[in-house]
């Protein structure tokens, strides 16, 4: 018996071959580029990739469905639109670091972070005076809001229940929701009322990021402690361990790395807020370290007054803000980094 190698075309079995996509997308742009330079009298590369996707859905869906039948060229057409979608969302996103990159790193150096803007017309200069004023102010901001938040969504899980419980949760949608500048002019009032009329500095623009923080730390530690399994609870409870102290020894342990991580990127939202640190925090060109009297400056302050009030020489002064916005990225980068990290180190194990 002698036996027979049969060769399968992959158009004979019902399926395209793997380069089909490639060389559809390949044939399209060629084709759009040709069309876009007859029409235009010129290569314009957006309209032509407008033109190539407009030509590559229905022949790359005609040429499947021929070929693998309707139900897989549906597929590819829906694979085709995510993928472009994707690639869509993702344009505006590289314009900006490739935008922040070949603006920022010119300034990047030594010298921008160690002087301040005392003094300086022009050329040189720094923002360490707003690097300081970022750290002071996010970090008492935290420091007030991550308590609030987590007493607020402990009593919501634990505790909370009828009128009290869901006005509470109706007031912390609405303050999810509500203009950062009004946060700025909430802080104000409130200084003002306190200390009197004209009172502007750091814990000022504390206050107003932590209006912004709050929302944020509730719902993401509420979510986090609905989600630790009721087994855990009632077994504390069954060994006659008492709520509060379930809480704090059970509860709030299993949860912990999502609650850490949640703050971080509660503090990655505010860190870059500007409407009410302009408000609240005000402006000076000089390092302060007491968020308790005179204004205090923050990056994003920072990079706002560097592009709004440029002096003579405007280049120096773009420099500087594209810059301080290079440093703002940096840091809610490291902090995302954190967050994630925290998040993987230190979740619960499950299993054996």
């Amino acid at each position: 018996m002698t036996s027979t190698t049969v060769t399968t075309n992959p158009l004979t079995a019902g399926q395209l071959p793997r380069f089909a996509t490639a060389a559809t997308l390949a044939g399209s742009l060629l084709a759009a580029g040709t069309i876009d330079s007859l029409a235009l009298g010129g290569f314009d590369f957006g309209s032509t990739v407008v033109l190539a996707a407009v030509i590559f859905l229905p022949v790359s869906y005609l040429l499947s469905r021929s070929v693998e039948g309707r139900r897989r060229a549906a597929d590819r057409m829906a694979t085709s639109l995510v993928t472009g979608a994707f690639l869509l969302a993702l344009l505006p996103l590289v314009s900006l670091l490739w935008e922040t990159l070949s603006s920022g790193l010119p300034r990047f150096d030594a010298q921008f972070f160690t002087w301040s803007m005392r003094n300086v017309i022009g050329a040189g200069g720094g923002a360490v005076h707003a690097l300081y004023g970022t750290l002071i102010i996010t970090g008492i901001a935290t420091v007030i809001s991550v308590p609030i938040g987590l007493m607020t969504a402990i009593y919501l899980v634990e505790y909370g229940r009828g009128a009290l419980a869901s006005g509470i949760t109706f007031f912390v949608d609405v303050m999810t929701g509500i203009p950062s500048i009004v946060a700025g002019l909430f802080a104000y009032a409130l200084m003002a009322i306190v200390f009197g009329p004209g009172t502007i500095n750091g814990f000022a623009g504390s206050m107003a990021l932590s209006v912004l923080m709050i929302p944020i730390v509730v719902r993401a530690t509420e979510e986090l402690l609905r989600i630790v399994p009721n087994e855990l609870r009632e077994a504390a409870y069954a060994l006659g361990v008492p709520k509060w102290r379930t809480i704090i020894a059970v509860v709030l342990p299993t949860a912990l790395s999502g609650i850490v991580s949640g703050v971080i990127l509660a503090i990655a939202r505010i860190i870059g807020e500007t409407a009410p640190l302009m408000i609240a925090a005000g402006f000076t060109n000089s390092i302060n370290t007491n968020p308790f009297a005179n204004p205090m400056m923050t990056l994003p302050v920072f990079v706002y007054d560097q592009y709004a009030h440029p002096g003579v020489q405007r280049a120096f002064y773009n420099e500087r803000a594209w810059a301080g916005a290079l440093t703002l990225i940096v840091l809610v980068m490291v902090l995302n980094l954190i967050g994630r990290f925290i998040a993987k180190r230190f979740a619960p194990r499950t299993g054996r």
